[in-house]
């Protein structure tokens, strides 16, 4: 989570204080992301003798990974990042927790109010502020949410998370040129948006995804959607270590709000299995 929000600070700075523009830099992003992940597959290989042949991945998955790129840096040039944040996340939620319940997962009356409670959190942080939202930008961020839940959904189904995301960035780079090919026109790069693009695309999002999918599958679709509730708290807090932001109530009693409704849905499962479970020895 660390790093997704990363990402959104990255893409910020590079977006707003660059004059990079955004086809470039999910180009750069996403190849970037491509060739680092590409070489830790080679040294894997050659360091661990590993039998893993070629790249993992999909095409589908890669289609979905290069729209959320792509619709996370167009929709920075015209929705607010607060606005943004609320409506990708809102389209993650409904995307992986509509899923999980299509595939017959079921959520307990405690994970309802985590989830609840996460979502009014998040709210509150976000809503102070925001103004409506262009349409446009809006479709964007939706689609870009939508294309994540997609794309974590289907890692869920991976084995190997270092093949599978080397394979998936190496599919998305022709998607991304294609895009700056389209957008050549209005092409300008800059020096320091090119460096936000790359550790963007080599550490926070190539490096990043690859411990998103190592964690995925023991994660269900709901539990895995709301911990990424924690990303705009955790942008947040990047704003205001890093920018000099100032620390609010507001803000605190968010982040508390959006943790705490995080630690219902993901902990308490867990703790409620463990606590059944002597039971069920001692009746035997």
């Amino acid at each position: 989570m660390i790093a997704f929000a990363s990402n959104s600070l990255l893409c910020r700075a590079a977006l707003k204080q660059t004059s990079i523009d955004a086809a470039s830099f999910t180009f750069v992003r996403v190849f970037s992301g491509a060739v680092v992940l590409w070489l830790v597959t080679n040294l894997r290989r050659m360091i661990r003798t590993t039998r893993d042949v070629g790249v993992g991945g999909n095409w589908i998955s890669a289609l979905a990974l290069f729209l959320y790129a792509a619709g996370f840096s167009f929709a920075y040039v015209d929705v607010a990042a607060g606005t943004g944040a609320l409506l990708l996340f809102g389209a993650v939620q409904a995307t992986m927790i509509l899923w999980g319940l299509h595939k017959g997962e079921r959520l307990r009356a405690i994970q309802i109010v985590g989830l609840v409670v996460a979502m009014t959190g998040l709210v509150v942080l976000l809503f102070p502020g925001l103004s409506a939202p262009p349409l446009f930008g809006s479709i964007l961020r939706l689609g870009a949410g939508v294309a994540w839940g997609i794309y974590s959904l289907r890692g869920k189904r991976e084995r190997n998370p270092v093949t599978a995301t080397t394979g998936n960035f190496v599919r998305a780079v022709p998607f991304a040129a294609a895009v700056s090919i389209i957008f050549l026109r209005w092409l300008d790069l800059d020096i320091a948006g090119v460096i936000y693009a790359i550790i963007s695309g080599a550490i926070t999002s190539g490096l990043g995804y690859v411990i998103w999918y190592c964690v995925l599958p023991s994660l269900k679709a709901a539990s895995a959607a709301t911990v990424q509730l924690s990303v705009p708290v955790l942008a947040a807090t990047g704003g205001i270590l890093l920018l000099g932001e100032p620390i609010t109530l507001r803000y605190v009693l968010a982040s508390i709000a959006v943790l705490g409704g995080i630690a219902l849905v993901v902990v308490a499962p867990h703790s409620q299995d463990q606590t059944a479970s002597p039971t069920g020895q001692s009746r035997s």
